[in-house]
């Protein structure tokens, strides 16, 4: 469910008119929903209401600080990737106790900062970050919490780059060395072992991928505590899918049913990192038309969004609804590919959509665009990139200003032998 629909044949988000937004905040914009927000990260969390949990809001789905102090107002964990994340997090007052820190190339600068403010747990992804970690926590004379990410070589069947699961990606230690390294991390000063972390993928359709997962990790936890190991934290990753056009992922109730079966009786602490979740359909991008144009049978809807502003439909070939503001039910569609005006042919944001002669200036909404929209955005082309509001009911309010084409040059310099 979100709270985007159409009201007189005028989208809205919630009580204001995408139309109006254009209107006040330009094109191309980002639009979330509060309540759309609210909603989403309330439903994952009741849904694991039966077992000691913490929602780990994953920082790189949307990174926007209005979005991080709501779901920090709502007492929600956090799990980053790098320290720029981390401190997002502290800029909106979100609790470090209650964050996890993953990523495979954590960098000395980072695992200091992270240590600094005494983070709950640094997810481990090699051997070489685990002795770095230990370095760094001995000479600040701290004690560095960790979990060993473990890959359980398990097929997430989603698309590969976001695939994470497989003994063929980067990502985590082969589940079958874990006892080694827990035995390595137990030796080394400065590391107080804590628990075990796993993430397989991302946009999971289906259910068995999790199940199948959590219980080789729950093999591996029976190993270790068999070995003397104190393991009081479980993180199971993230990864939930969601219904971009006519997939029909499983619902976080039915999700967590199966996670909360498995877990029966394990006495640990579940960590959990939704992103995509719960900011997916809480946003859409909103673009405007610049022309019309027909290559003899093929039609074309160029508009002011592209690949920069929205990477997913080139990178991954996701497919999102795109829909007219404006709907006329009567009007003649046609089959059309919506494209922006980036100098690349993988500059697209829909191929092979009906949809009616659009006319310029008219505005298009690429839905559930709240995950992995802006926070991927590049100014590529030297374009700036765009706006994000947030609504709240009837009342809108910009949560970052559009960039310029001053802003993009304030970080160069031309070097005085060049005057």
């Amino acid at each position: 469910m979100n709270h985007f629909e159409y009201r007189q044949n005028t989208l809205h988000c919630e009580n204001v008119a995408l139309s109006s937004l254009a209107a006040e905040f330009g094109t191309p914009l980002y639009v979330y929903s509060t309540a759309t927000l609210e909603r989403h990260w309330r439903v994952f969390d009741h849904a694991f209401r039966d077992i000691p949990h913490l929602i780990c809001y994953s920082v790189k789905a949307n990174s926007n600080l209005a979005i991080l102090r709501l779901f920090a107002n709502l007492e929600s964990g956090f799990d980053i990737v790098s320290g720029g994340e981390l401190a997002r997090v502290l800029r909106v007052s979100g609790d470090p106790a209650k964050v996890v820190f993953s990523g495979v190339g954590k960098t000395v600068d980072e695992i200091r900062q992270a240590l600094s403010y005494d983070i709950l747990c640094f997810n481990v992804e090699s051997e070489e970050e685990l002795r770095t970690i230990s370095a760094v926590a001995l000479a600040e004379g701290k004690r560095a919490p960790i979990s060993l990410r473990v890959n359980p070589d398990v097929d997430a069947k989603t698309h590969a780059y976001i695939s994470t699961g497989l003994k063929t990606t980067k990502f985590g230690i082969p589940i079958r060395d874990a006892t080694e390294i827990y035995d390595l991390a137990r030796s080394l000063p400065a590391i107080d072992v804590r628990g075990i972390d796993c993430h397989i993928g991302s946009q999971l359709l289906e259910i068995e991928p999790f199940v199948e997962s959590l219980r080789h990790v729950l093999d591996l936890l029976r190993a270790l505590r068999a070995q003397g190991f104190q393991l009081s934290v479980l993180d199971i990753g993230g990864g939930l899918g969601i219904p971009y056009t006519d997939e029909s992922p499983p619902d976080p109730q039915q999700y967590a049913d199966a996670m909360c079966k498995e877990l029966e009786g394990w006495n640990v602490q579940v960590l959990l990192e939704p992103g995509r979740v719960i900011v997916g359909n809480a946003g859409i991008l909103l673009t405007r038309v610049l022309y019309w144009k027909s290559n003899e049978d093929k039609h074309f809807v160029v508009v002011d969004a592209g690949m920069n502003d929205a990477m997913r439909p080139a990178m991954y070939g996701a497919r999102h609804n795109i829909v007219p503001v404006e709907l006329n039910p009567q009007a003649v569609e046609f089959m059309v590919d919506v494209v922006g005006p980036i100098c690349e042919s993988a500059d697209f944001l829909g191929k092979c959509r009906k949809m009616p002669k659009m006319m310029q200036g008219e505005l298009l909404a690429m839905m559930t665009s709240g995950a992995y929209g802006f926070s991927m955005a590049s100014n590529y082309n030297s374009r700036p990139r765009a706006a994000e509001v947030l609504v709240n009911g009837g009342v809108a309010y910009c949560v970052r200003q559009r960039e310029t084409i001053d802003s993009l040059f304030s970080l160069e310099a031309i070097p005085p032998f060049l005057s």
